[in-house]
């Protein structure tokens, strides 16, 4: 009779043990897949970013179009994490860097301007899409849930 009760036991025992084994592969490899590619399109962003001169080619502040503000400006993106923009008069002067939040991909920028556009674009920015040529980035409020975007084009 007890030879009856061990063998449901110690079934019961071996199958929370696969369970509990499979559950933490699949998390972990989600993980892993995440952190993959949120490395991969920030390292694809910072290797991009210092390779030249790059345009606003959009911003737009909660739908509306504020391009123009950054007309003739010429961002450079240094390898030190400083970014300076200049439209042959005005030079203006930030940091710039990456990282994740929640896995996210980040491009944070930051101006020391504590007025007009470029304080409209010092923010912590999602990276939608990083090629050669293009940095596209989307912000969103935390305050009212207002969506900016901001896209960088290659001189």
């Amino acid at each position: 009779m007890k030879k009856f009760f061990l063998i449901p036991l110690l079934f019961g025992v071996f199958m929370l043990n696969v369970a509990s084994t499979c559950s933490n592969d699949d998390d972990d490899s989600n993980d892993d897949d995440d952190n993959n590619s949120s490395s991969a399109i920030i390292t694809q962003t910072q290797n991009t970013l210092v390779n030249g001169a790059w345009r606003v080619t959009l911003f737009s502040e909660d739908g509306s179009n504020q391009t123009a503000q950054f007309s003739n400006y010429d961002f450079v993106f240094g390898t030190n994490g400083a970014v300076t923009a200049e439209n042959g008069s005005t030079t203006m002067s930030g940091t710039w860097t990456t990282g994740t939040d929640d896995s996210t991909p980040k491009f944070i920028i930051n101006f020391s301007a504590t007025n007009g556009p470029f304080e409209e674009i010092s923010e912590d920015w999602r990276i939608l899409s990083a090629t050669a040529t293009k940095v596209e980035l989307k912000h969103v409020s935390g305050g009212d849930g207002s969506t900016d975007l901001l896209t960088f084009e290659k001189n």
